[in-house]
């Protein structure tokens, strides 16, 4: 059995030191693949590249709703970007609260621009919600991202809130703060994911899961979030590991 790491961020500079030897533990415990995940697109060539050489990685085009830049992306140069053999999802882009560091009117406009984006070329949206839950939803119902649909990314809201990303054609993906101990509710949430919706990811090097928590984190230990979330559906971590690495597929039109 395999898996697939939804989201994770292996050209950042974390990896520049061993990304070979971050590559190999992939592989020895059965990641068959990874997105690497946009958050600028100054770096964007460094992703674009390690996904040109890594048959096993592919990559998307965004600007995190947080980042700074001195240039919005356009809907244009979005379009234009994604449009690679190896591109296969919008963002990272969304709204978050809990940092806060660009405005709100400004992540919304964002965030709107990467939808229209995500619909033009029709390639799922990868979507970052942090304490801002019902402006993201608002914008994603009021922009209509049923076309495109795409992937609510390190997931930790409530079912209530799964739902309506669900209704709107979206994945509920889990990362490693499923694993932590005070977070039954969160897997609460996990165990309730319609398996066609469910994905797992590290969101690395953020993130690492337990037993790992505080430490680097990387696709590797994605196998862990495998088998909590498995463990949360009672189901096998083979079984598990099937189901999303199918969705994944799916979902990012690998199959």
């Amino acid at each position: 059995m395999a898996l697939f790491d939804s989201h994770c961020h292996l050209d950042f500079p974390h990896f520049d030191a061993d990304r070979e030897e971050v590559l190999a533990r992939m592989a020895s415990v059965g990641v068959e693949g990874a997105l690497a995940v946009a958050v600028d697109l100054h770096d964007l060539s460094r992703l674009r590249a390690l996904s040109e050489s890594v048959a096993n990685i592919w990559f998307s085009v965004g600007v995190h709703p947080n980042h700074t830049c001195e240039r919005e992306p356009t809907f244009d140069q979005l379009v234009s970007l994604a449009n690679h053999p190896k591109c296969k999802a919008i963002g990272e882009t969304g709204i978050d609260l809990y940092h806060h560091r660009v405005d709100l009117a400004l992540q919304e406009a964002r965030f709107r621009i990467h939808i229209a984006a995500a619909k033009q070329v029709d390639l799922p949206l990868i979507v970052h919600m942090r304490d801002a839950d019902a402006d993201t939803l608002r914008v994603m119902q009021d922009a209509d991202v049923r076309p495109c649909g795409g992937v609510m990314h390190c997931f930790s809201s409530s079912w209530e809130v799964a739902k309506a990303c669900i209704d709107l054609g979206m994945s509920i993906s889990f990362s490693g703060n499923v694993t932590f101990k005070r977070n039954e509710e969160l897997r609460n949430v996990a165990r309730q994911i319609p398996d066609k919706y469910l994905l797992v990811e590290t969101d690395s090097p953020y993130l690492a899961p337990e037993p790992y928590r505080g430490q680097r984190n990387e696709p590797s230990y994605v196998a862990q979030v495998a088998a909590c979330v498995a463990d949360a559906r009672g189901i096998s971590i083979e079984a598990l590991m099937e189901l999303t690495t199918n969705n994944a597929k799916q979902r990012f039109r690998l199959i």
